[in-house]
């Protein structure tokens, strides 16, 4: 007997000493959760994902795609950021809420209405700790008088015990760290990265991503489980920053070097889950808010030797190409970038990794989307969600455990910047859309656009890169897409359950709606 009794005292220290407690058991069924959002960073700039194409070495997302669960056929919901966020928090596709294209600035109103449940709230629900660190773009109450330091409808008003990070992207003022409810200092300085506006003066945005390295390490250390960490990077998006430790780190200058930095916060973060002894019972979730955006570009040296061969410069929208010249295709195969209907534009690298529970080095080319995220969460706690929340999610729980045996979704829906929707179903994608939705060309509403098709329809099974458009020889599939997405709207729900209200009118087509006859058309 008092063997028994020494031995269950060595077992609940062993369980302190790791953070957890014999209240927390089983384990397994609550594990940690980490879901770690890239910004911009492309399918092909995962050197595991692309290995003939891609030029920068991510030792670390390739070795967490080595111990856990590739979804080769990932998105998000959207192809830029705001919109993307909102479906991972709340489960929901972002054109249901007001945003109905486009992103949102820094000092814009909340987007997540306040009694919308969250993934963070329901965790929270269920005994999780919850943080929310980096990049929010979710829009909060911040205001322009830089005296006023307190901010109202911010992450921790949306579930989150705690927060630490910027308010939109780090090119998007204010400057400045806001912590909790709080900015850490009054931005009374003028500070410019790609756009000029109010900072703190003691912020600069190269140490942003070290910073919220950090700050998630020293989160993963002091928190006991189960806990439930959203890191919202803020790399490789622009502004090209990389820490002076990793400029000249690659081939393709500032873009290759701070895609290696954003490598290295990973692999942080996973060393922090390693020293404090709970790798093996938490779930993470790396992947990006969108695809690569289009306007970064190689570094001035490397420029100069391209241009010593030949290669024309391009500016702005188009400088990705003077990467695709040094070889490096951050879209991999895909057509499009940031901002476009096409898969460059939202088909996502994302990678899964939970010891015992997911296989090493499996992959599965299951259609699914980011707004999965949160009935997934549901599905490993066995909760049930509410009518209201969660209305387009559906549990990837059976692929990652290798157990889905059909396709768990019906259909996915995208949305590009403008506002374009595209929806797939089995092979076959229709964008309503004749132009990129984005920054591509033929862009929205231009005069190559409209002397195109009004729709345009794809077999991904044979035709990854969208260039031949088969609207004219399927009409029947569009008429049966175009109806299911119809549906999708007029529901206010994609998934099984009670009608709901969208928050605002959603306008499917955005460059005029084709009649059925000029369908009909097409088809002959």
């Amino acid at each position: 007997m008092e063997k028994n009794v020494a031995l269950l005292a060595v077992a609940l220290l062993t369980l302190d000493s790791i953070g957890l407690h014999a209240a927390d058991q089983p384990a397994t069924a609550r594990p940690n959760i980490i879901f770690i959002l890239c910004d911009d960073l492309g399918y092909g700039d995962v050197h595991g994902l692309n290995p003939e194409r891609c030029k920068i070495a991510t030792p670390n997302l390739d070795r967490l795609a080595s111990q856990g669960l590739t979804l080769t056929d990932a998105h998000s919901t959207s192809a830029v950021c705001t919109p993307s966020r909102y479906g991972i928090l709340t489960g929901r596709y972002n054109w249901r809420s007001r945003e109905q294209q486009g992103v949102l600035s820094g000092y814009s109103a909340p987007l997540i209405a306040a009694d919308r449940l969250t993934v963070a709230g329901l965790l929270k629900q269920n005994g999780y700790t919850t943080a929310a660190m980096g990049k929010w773009h979710l829009g909060m109450g911040i205001s322009k008088n830089p005296q006023e330091l307190t901010v109202t409808d911010g992450p921790t008003t949306r579930g989150f015990d705690y927060f630490f990070g910027i308010s939109a992207s780090l090119d998007m003022p204010p400057f400045v760290f806001i912590e909790n409810n709080r900015l850490t200092e009054a931005p009374t300085a003028t500070k410019k990265w790609v756009r000029s506006g109010p900072a703190g003066p003691n912020f600069e945005a190269v140490n942003a991503l070290p910073t919220l390295t950090t700050k998630a390490s020293e989160f993963i250390a002091r928190t006991k489980s189960p806990f439930f960490l959203y890191l919202a990077l803020p790399s490789p998006h622009t502004p090209l920053v990389p820490a002076k430790e990793w400029q000249g780190k690659s081939i393709l200058g500032d873009y290759g070097d701070y895609v290696m930095e954003t490598d290295w916060a990973v692999g942080q973060v996973l060393a922090a889950l390693d020293k404090a002894g709970v790798a093996d019972n938490t779930l993470v979730l790396l992947t990006s808010d969108n695809g690569v955006a289009p306007y970064v570009g190689v570094g001035p040296e490397q420029l100069k030797q391209l241009e010593a061969k030949g290669f024309q410069a391009t500016k702005g929208a188009e400088s990705y190409k003077e990467l695709e010249a040094m070889g490096h295709f951050s879209s991999y195969v895909f057509r499009g970038h940031k901002a476009d209907i096409w898969e460059g534009g939202h088909r996502i690298p994302c990678l899964v990794r939970w010891p015992g529970k997911i296989q090493a080095g499996s992959t599965s080319d299951q259609l699914v989307s980011l707004v999965d995220f949160m009935a997934t969460c549901a599905d490993i706690l066995e909760a049930k969600l509410p009518a209201n929340a969660g209305e387009d999610s559906v549990s990837l729980l059976p692929v990652l455990l290798g157990k889905a045996v059909a396709p768990i979704h019906d259909a996915v829906v995208f949305h590009s910047i403008n506002g374009s929707f595209g929806i797939q179903q089995g092979n076959w994608k229709l964008e309503l859309c004749p132009s990129s939705g984005g920054w591509g060309n033929p862009k929205p509403k231009s005069k190559a656009a409209k002397a195109l098709p009004p729709v345009q329809l794809y077999d991904m099974s044979k035709d990854i890169g969208e260039r031949t458009n088969e609207s004219a020889r399927h009409p029947e599939i569009v008429k049966r897409l175009t109806k299911l997405l119809e549906k999708y709207v007029a529901d206010g729900r994609s998934t099984p359950g009670a009608p709901q209200k969208n928050d605002a009118a959603s306008q499917l087509w955005k460059e005029g709606r084709p009649d059925d006859e000029t369908l009909r058309k097409d088809g002959d």
